[in-house]
C-alpha cells in the first residue's frame, strides 16, 4: 500500500523565502528530497537559499535516485501534511 502524497512549500527558517515546492510522501518530518518529486525551485541550483545564502542541503543518493538532504534547523515546511 503506498503512502498518501502531500504538496508542501519548503521554506528558508533564517530569512522565510520560499525554497522549493515538494510532493512529500506520508507524515513526519522533512528530512531528504528526492529530486524527481521538487515541482518548482527557487534557489539557483547550489544548495543555498537565494536571498541569505545560507547553506540548507547536500546532494546524495538513495539507491539510484538523487536526493537533497536536508540539514537540521535550516528549512521549515508549509502545507498539509497530517502525523
Amino acid at each position: 500500500m503506498s503512502k498518501p502524497i502531500y504538496p508542501i512549500k519548503v521554506h528558508c527558517r533564517s530569512c522565510n523565502t520560499l525554497l522549493y515546492e515538494y510532493d512529500k510522501e506520508g507524515p513526519g518530518s522533512l528530512v531528504k528530497c528526492f529530486v524527481d518529486r521538487i515541482t518548482a525551485d527557487h534557489t539557483k541550483g547550489d544548495f543555498k537559499c537565494p536571498k541569505c545564502e545560507t547553506p540548507f542541503c547536500r546532494l546524495s543518493q538513495i539507491g539510484n535516485r538523487p536526493i537533497h538532504k536536508i540539514i537540521g534547523g535550516k528549512v521549515y515546511i508549509k502545507g498539509h501534511c497530517p502525523k
